[in-house]
């Protein structure tokens, strides 16, 4: 049948006896609606479960049968969903044709009743008015979703903020706290936290101005905003910033108070000591105002030291606010990375599997190859944000810089272009580096890449490379480091820009030329290798970006060519742990097409019940972020159950929680290739 529409706009038709479905389908294709015919109830219950718009039964169709199939899908629909029925009773007979038709018609729900003989322009106006009603259900299940989504984007800013929610009914004055609010006022997630409680935690000389902000918004419906001091069960003081929107109700009184909480003691504390340095200086400068003029000399040198302090501490705070906000937002980044990460993972096993099934298919390899590479690039994107939340896993070695930098000319040359000249400056006889190799690579690849944008007529690059001790204002340890440069002869960055160079999601270039990651990337790298990114700036004269890099205890390492992994002797039944069915779907279909049998559980809880049953297994493959029971936790359990059972832990993230085993880790994404190296060496080692 040729399909105009999606299955969920079409009508499925149940007349199985006479030419009611023929008839009935003629009239709605002539109409431009797609139908089915279906020959009983159970495949018109499986019809269903593929998607309609509406479903068109004749009397005969439900005469006798066993309406359990039926009744299962109506049971089990969605809230959004109700799907309507036309039920099609002989001209005149009206209910009489079913004697139960009321009770039928309560049994299915949504039901509108049609006589026969079917007349076109009915069938027709019936079947409109139903996909109507369904496509205002499909509607309705968009708009649950968005707020699902909306719900989980407010929960995670939150959280990032370091944010706490709160909500006040009126008029019986309920307090609704989340445990982050709770934690503001000194109370415990697991307790209780009432307007009583709250009132009873407000310092005793800020309840009036309390009390008076919210007698303002109830009474005319503006913001509330406070800052209030209050009292811990232990007797502490603390700050609190309590903000809300009001809600009214239909009549237009206020009936509720919607708000966020945030905890300012460290702010507050600090206002209160430069307020205090202030006073004491002005202070200082009243009393020595009658003092001779040498003991004025004294008064400046006085003056000169609390202003030093007093900017030294302003300096601190505002460094201190800058850490927050950048640990936050390396914070939502590697949160952001980690579940990307995820949904890569299933789409490059998929496309890899495809490719082999399509080996002789050319085009289809072509267009795999395309969705590969895509795939590729959306990782490299992940790789950014986790260096830049130093969640990334790296792989340091003793490295020699000298080699590895002198190696990349011929890459730096084709994708500079002739435009630019590319020069170096590499001292001879220096120590190993204690680096990520392609990760040192990866940043001076960026690195260069935006020197030629500051330079879109060209010019010269250098890069140099030689041993320094850094100066003790950098915060590093007090020995030498391996300095790698690269300038640029390009436009240079103002003062305003150079600082903000290295923030997350910042750039000059248009939109679409830049994703604002990569000095990001490069910053991040180099301060969880042991080192820093320095930059230099001119306007009108160019850029030089340093790194400092630690040198590493022994001699280079030369690398060894990695053979590609061996094909193994045994075919092993492995259990795979993850909570996302896509990535546990698109694991299982790779080992599958390595040769192994395998075992799918969607949480730790599963997987130790597949364990306590007594399944021969010959690996467990986890991942480590999992809600309920992480990776480690299962494992540390699994051990328990089975000592000598490998198990291999599949993860996005570098740093992981402490435990009382090591195991194997595999980087996700990985390709197929990864995974059955992992797996061989294993089982080689288990055997």
């Amino acid at each position: 049948m040729n399909r105009r529409g999606p299955l969920s706009e079409r009508a499925l038709i149940l007349a199985p006896i006479g030419r009611d479905a023929q008839i009935a389908g003629a009239i709605l294709r002539e109409a431009g609606y797609d139908s089915d015919p279906c020959p009983d109830l159970p495949a018109l219950a499986r019809e269903l479960d593929a998607g309609a718009g509406c479903v068109i039964i004749s009397d005969q169709g439900l005469h006798r049968a066993d309406l359990a199939p039926l009744d299962r899908f109506l049971k089990n629909q969605p809230s959004w969903s109700d799907i309507p029925i036309i039920l099609l009773s002989l001209r005149g007979d009206g209910t009489e044709q079913i004697p139960a038709a009321g009770k039928l018609a309560e049994r299915l729900g949504n039901v509108t009743f049609l006589e026969r003989p079917l007349h076109p322009a009915s069938l027709i106006g019936t079947v409109r008015t139903a996909l109507r009603g369904r496509r205002r259900q499909y509607e309705a299940r968009a708009r649950l979703k968005e707020l699902r989504e909306g719900e989980q984007r407010l929960h995670t800013a939150l959280k990032a903020g370091r944010l706490g929610a709160w909500t006040l009914d009126l008029p019986s004055l309920t307090l609704h706290c989340s445990d982050s609010c709770k934690a503001h006022f000194g109370r415990g997630a697991e307790g209780s936290f009432l307007y009583a409680d709250f009132q009873d935690s407000i310092h005793p000389d800020d309840r009036a101005q309390v009390q008076a902000a919210f007698e303002q918004t109830v009474k005319t419906g503006t913001d509330y905003a406070v800052e209030h001091r209050l009292h811990w069960l232990d007797g502490s003081v603390h700050w609190v910033d309590l903000r809300a929107r009001a809600i009214r109700s239909r009549d237009g009184a206020v009936s509720q108070l919607v708000g966020v909480s945030s905890d300012i003691t460290a702010r507050k504390r600090a206002d209160f000591e430069r307020e205090r340095l202030l006073n004491e200086l002005a202070a200082e400068r009243a009393a020595l105002s009658d003092l001779t003029a040498t003991l004025e000399q004294r008064v400046r040198e006085r003056t000169a030291a609390l202003t030093t302090e007093v900017a030294a501490r302003e300096r601190a705070q505002e460094q201190l606010l800058q850490s927050q906000k950048m640990e936050s937002i390396g914070q939502l980044t590697g949160g952001v990375a980690h579940d990307f990460n995820n949904l890569l993972m299933a789409v490059m096993g998929n496309l890899q599997l495809l490719k082999k099934r399509f080996r002789d298919d050319d085009r289809a390899q072509h267009l795999i190859a395309g969705a590969l590479e895509g795939a590729r690039r959306g990782a490299s994107l992940t790789q950014r944000m986790l260096t830049f939340a130093r969640q990334q896993e790296l792989k340091t070695t003793s490295a020699d810089l000298l080699s590895l930098v002198g190696g990349m000319q011929d890459l730096l040359d084709r994708t500079l272009g002739p435009q630019f000249e590319l020069r170096f400056d590499l001292s001879e006889g220096l120590p190993a580096a204690q680096v990520d190799a392609n990760q040192i690579e990866l940043a001076i690849l960026n690195l260069a890449i935006n020197a030629r944008d500051a330079m879109p007529d060209g010019g010269t690059i250098c890069i140099g490379l030689d041993k320094a001790a850094p100066p003790a204002a950098k915060g590093l340890k007090d020995a030498e480091y391996l300095r790698l440069r690269l300038s640029d002869t390009g436009s240079g960055m103002d003062g305003a820009t150079l600082k903000k160079a290295i923030e997350p999601f910042f750039s000059t270039k248009p939109t679409g030329k830049g994703t604002g990651l990569g000095l990001s990337m490069v910053h991040g790298l180099a301060v969880q290798l042991g080192g820093m990114l320095e930059l230099e700036s001119t306007v009108g004269k160019g850029t030089t970006a340093t790194l400092w890099l630690p040198i590493a205890e022994a001699p280079a390492e030369i690398p060894e060519a990695r053979p590609a992994p061996a094909e193994s002797g045994s075919r092993a039944i492995i259990l795979v742990v993850d909570d996302d069915p896509l990535i546990a779907m698109s694991t299982v279909e790779m080992l599958e097409d390595l040769g192994h049998q395998a075992i799918e559980a969607n949480s730790g809880a599963q997987a130790l019940e597949i364990l306590k049953d007594g399944q021969a297994i010959d690996l467990m493959l986890t991942d480590q972020a999992m809600p309920g029971m992480t990776g480690l936790e299962l494992a540390e359990i699994a051990r328990k159950e089975r000592p000598k059972m490998p198990i291999l832990l599949a993860t996005g993230y570098a740093d992981l929680p402490a435990s009382q085993i090591k195991l194997p880790r595999l980087s996700k994404p990985y390709l197929q290739t990864e995974l059955q190296e992992e797996i061989n060496r294993l089982l080689d080692g288990a055997a």
